[in-house]
């Protein structure tokens, strides 16, 4: 196992603290140095698993066709230091590990070097990889042999055995750094329709995972169980335009009565917002960076959970410093073209930067008109200032609203009165059947 921690970490250029890793700009490089406290002060106390919680990687990624492989080099850094410093026992990804399911070759590249970094970080945690709904699963699953010898798990479907879930293909032990089990890991992906038992609806999951749970208590009786779930889960907040809905067993939402109260802690991945939902150990860990401008707010990381003996947990959130900025031009509002150039100019951006480590901006202009050539007057402005512009919203004065007209019920005709206030109570058009039920009702009047 050392030679072949040896051999990856020679054949590589892209070990922490390479050069590579550390020409980006004068800014991420503070980042890179970024102060965290010494293993010596935070160890886990004797009883205690340690975990560390990620989801949303989305290697490969791109912002408008801007490449984001420098944030994620200096963000996975980031977390292989929070790793060591932290020294945790075991380092869940809950899915969404790549951005396509045809990850590009140095997508797959940048995430073997991360699992790499952290075996070395690491020596002793169990790496566990879990698809989500961007993942190839089968690609995830075709290095196995190799990642059994990293003493990496990775998942990507659900496995059966003579028709049953087989509990042995998806639980771990988390041992910790003296070989001690203090908790097992029941490493679950995104369910696919395949995935799911014959039950339709949100039961099919639950049924799935109450399968699955049950499969584990068999093996490991008692003990400390930790779950993973790339789901969208009731009551939890979106990020518009970033996050993929997804349909698992036909339903958009979950609820969270799914998981039964003998997890000690639920590991999800989907959702880029760092959050729990209706009790702290049903958590996000939230995504690295931000995917959208809707994002730009979160305060992006990981969790760092404690789990003892009895499977008592405590989260930490471990944050994140954002490797390149996203700016927001106004912060609050919308400008006029004209008033964009000082707004930039009062950034006080680095002209001296590689265009790698060049903030992202997202505009927002107001305009009273006509906007025919807006483009090209913003992006005269913007070349002027060392920034990559990858998005731009234009607001317009609300015209003022119509005073409604009276409604006089004789002029109007019953199907017109009923598919109004069909659509107005339930947002869809009424069907055929609607129509032909309510002819026959008013004709009973």
């Amino acid at each position: 196992m050392q030679y072949f921690c040896r051999s990856l970490i020679s054949s590589s250029s892209f070990a922490v603290g390479s050069k590579k890793t550390a020409n980006y700009s004068s800014e991420v490089q503070r980042v890179q140095a970024w102060p965290l406290p010494t293993a010596d002060g935070l160890a886990p106390t004797a009883g205690v698993i340690r975990l560390l919680h990620t989801a949303d990687w989305h290697l490969g990624a791109t912002l408008q066709g801007w490449s984001r492989d420098a944030e994620h080099r200096n963000a996975l850094a980031q977390l292989v230091a929070i790793a060591r410093e932290r020294a945790v026992d075991a380092v869940i990804v809950a899915g969404d590990v790549f951005d396509s399911l045809n990850p590009s070759a140095d997508a797959q590249r940048l995430l073997y070097d991360t699992l790499r970094d952290l075996r070395v970080a690491c020596p002793h945690a169990l790496i566990a990889l879990v698809a989500g709904n961007h993942d190839p699963a089968a690609r995830l699953e075709a290095p196995r042999a190799l990642f059994e010898m990293a003493d990496v798990v990775s998942i990507g479907a659900f496995a059966r055995r003579d028709g049953a879930f087989d509990a042995r293909a998806h639980l771990s032990p988390i041992r910790n750094a003296s070989g001690r089990i203090g908790a097992h890991l029941l490493a679950l992906p995104y369910p696919r329709a395949v995935d799911l038992p014959a039950t339709t609806g949100a039961s099919a999951v639950r049924e799935a995972y109450r399968e699955a749970v049950e499969s584990a208590r068999r093996e490991i009786g008692t003990a400390p169980l930790i779950v993973t779930g790339h789901l969208h889960v009731a009551g939890a907040l979106e990020s518009e335009g970033s996050e993929r809905r997804i349909l698992v067993g036909g339903e958009h939402a979950l609820p969270s009565d799914m998981f039964s109260p003998d997890i000690a802690y639920v590991a999800l991945g989907h959702l880029h917002r760092p959050q729990f939902i209706d009790r702290e150990t049903i958590r996000y860990s939230g995504s690295l960076i931000p995917m959208s401008k809707t994002e730009i707010g979160y305060a992006h990381g990981v969790s760092i959970i404690d789990v003892d003996d009895s499977g008592a947990v405590v989260v930490e959130h471990a944050p994140i410093i954002r490797p390149i900025r996203h700016l927001r031009a106004p912060a609050a509002g919308a400008l006029y073209v004209a008033e964009l150039e000082s707004a930039l100019k009062a950034l006080e951006l680095d002209a001296s930067a590689p265009i790698d480590a060049w903030p992202f901006a997202h505009l927002a202009i107001r305009v009273d008109g006509p906007a025919v050539g807006l483009k090209a007057e913003l992006d005269a402005i913007c070349e002027k200032f060392p920034l990559r512009v990858v998005s731009t919203s234009v607001e317009r004065p609300q015209a003022p609203a119509a005073a409604p007209t009276p409604l006089r019920l004789a002029e109007r005709k019953p199907m017109d009165l009923f598919r109004e206030a069909f659509e107005q109570a339930h947002g869809v058009t009424p069907t055929d059947n609607h129509f032909d039920c309510f002819e026959r009702l008013l004709q009973e009047a």
